[in-house]
């Protein structure tokens, strides 16, 4: 099985200190800034949602360019390689994938000149898979394990309530043996199981 990243949600306290250490680790190495994480919100609790790290990949399956490869027990994304088509944000069931724009680095953001005509205003937003701004563009982010880190997770190391964790193959083993010895102590093996004596329905019309 793939490593994945998981969080507890009676742990978090919606801090979003994660994905701020998640877009800074990831700058820090020349990668996108955005968060490869998001913390979802409701009235009583919060957690962080990533990518689930799937054994069949849908996002991989659908890439045209093949930017998407299953690397040390984790999906990797290549954003040199990523062409803009959006398709694994549409293939990805839990919505795990986001889009950054990248810009050229040799053209700064305000050239106006007055033998230029000024650039256009940004288009106002819609959605990360509807957006299209010239000059700009789209880039696929997801989780990577911060597989380049030699610390791993950054949104691990540095969650102030350790409600982040990572789940190797060897933890996910141990968690099934034990639900497993779990069950079994709730319904031993030599407990007769008695079922509730049959009532035939009463079929007499009213």
């Amino acid at each position: 099985m793939n490593q994945y990243v998981i969080a507890d949600a009676k742990l978090c306290i919606g801090c979003n200190t994660c994905m701020a250490s998640c877009s800074q680790e990831h700058l820090r190495y020349g990668l996108q800034s955005a968060p490869r994480l998001q913390v979802m919100r409701n009235r009583l609790d919060s957690a962080p949602v990533m990518c689930h790290q799937c054994e069949d990949a849908p996002c991989a399956q659908v890439c045209p360019v093949n930017a998407i490869t299953r690397e040390n027990g984790a999906i990797h994304l290549n954003e040199s390689l990523c062409v803009s088509c959006k398709l694994c944000g549409i293939a990805c069931p839990f919505g795990a994938i986001t889009f950054s724009g990248s810009t050229p680095v040799d053209i700064p953001r305000d050239c106006n000149t007055s033998k230029a005509l000024p650039a256009p205003r940004a288009p106002r937003a819609i959605s990360a898979f509807l957006d299209c701004v010239p000059g700009i563009r789209a880039v696929a982010v997801k989780c990577d394990l911060c597989s380049f880190s030699p610390d791993g997770p950054a949104c691990i190391t540095t969650c102030p309530t350790q409600a982040i964790r990572l789940v190797t193959a060897g933890l996910s083993e141990h968690a099934s043996q034990q639900k497993r010895l779990n069950a079994m102590n709730v319904f031993p093996a030599d407990l007769p199981v008695e079922l509730p004596p049959f009532t035939a329905p009463d079929t007499e019309e009213k």
